[in-house]
């Protein structure tokens, strides 16, 4: 098992290149493919948000500036690219059977014109995963579109790349288990990176536990498929159940926290707040999240 093929909404951002960076790391650990996908604005979506009242002209001026935006946008994001690729010890595909011959990761660059959480959920379930640049920017609101594009429709797992690149990724893993679908879709998802960790640890927790199986029964899931895991419990910080978590991913060394996403709905975490969101918002190392 293994991430063979690996889509990348990128972003002109400093967000976007760590996510390129975690992207390539990911990738050179499984001799997989990078494909970066750019969504462009298409001005043409702009006009029915026009409303009424506006004239032609002023239509067309609307859509003319969105364009020039979006083109300029695009030029970033293929000069962010660009000065990734040269000169370093990465190899351009656009093929299988060119990313084959190189035996090694690949990268790919392709720039459309469309809605991006339309575009990025479809073409992410041709993929084994998708990384996306950490949604708290502050810089792109688009990165998080991509983000929950993929979680809410893409049937397929999504990998947070920290605000800065990490220095290892995957050799010490930590799963949070709460007894919900979500978890157990994300430590399925995650099997080649646990089989490949040198320590997991599953964490677990009363305040974070859902109806469903407790986490002896996740460590007898993971027994049948030759992984050994140990069970650590851990405590809310000041009520927060996603700092706990994530404290606890911390005095681990985690280098890789795999987890569940929106396993309440994702308006009330964001009226209330939520594992996910505090996660989403804190989480200083790659994240693998499933919905």
């Amino acid at each position: 098992m293994a991430y063979r093929r690996i889509l990348l909404p990128l972003t002109g951002t400093a967000a976007g290149e760590a996510a390129l960076q975690t992207a390539v790391m990911t990738a050179r650990i499984w001799h997989s493919h990078v494909h970066c996908l750019h969504v462009r604005v298409d001005a043409r979506d702009v006009a029915p948000l026009a409303g009424e009242g506006l004239s032609g002209a002023m239509i067309e001026e609307m859509m003319a500036a969105t364009e020039r935006e979006s083109g300029d946008r695009a030029s970033r994001v293929q000069a962010l690219f660009d000065r990734f690729v040269d000169g370093k010890d990465v190899v351009l595909a656009s093929s299988a059977e060119a990313a084959e011959k190189a035996d090694a990761a690949t990268l790919s660059f392709e720039s459309v014109a469309g809605r991006e959480e339309d575009l990025v959920a479809q073409q992410s379930r041709l993929y084994d995963m998708a990384i996306v640049p950490h949604p708290d920017s502050r810089e792109d609101v688009s990165s998080s579109d991509a983000l929950h594009a993929v979680l809410f429709d893409s049937g397929r797992p999504v990998l947070i790349a920290p605000r800065l690149p990490p220095t290892t990724i995957g050799t010490r893993v930590c799963c949070a288990w709460n007894g919900t679908a979500e978890s157990a879709a994300a430590i399925a998802a995650a099997l080649p990176w646990l089989h490949r960790a040198e320590a997991v640890q599953i964490l677990y927790s009363k305040d974070y536990q859902r109806r469903g199986p407790d986490v002896r029964g996740i460590l007898s899931y993971l027994r049948w498929h030759s992984i050994k895991a140990e069970a650590t419990e851990f405590s809310p910080v000041t009520r927060e159940v996603g700092a706990g978590l994530l404290g606890a991913a911390r005095d681990f060394g985690s280098d890789l926290l795999c987890m569940g996403a929106y396993s309440h709905s994702r308006i009330r975490q964001l009226i209330l707040g939520g594992v996910t969101r505090h996660v989403l918002e804190n989480s200083d190392m790659p994240v693998m999240m499933c919905r």
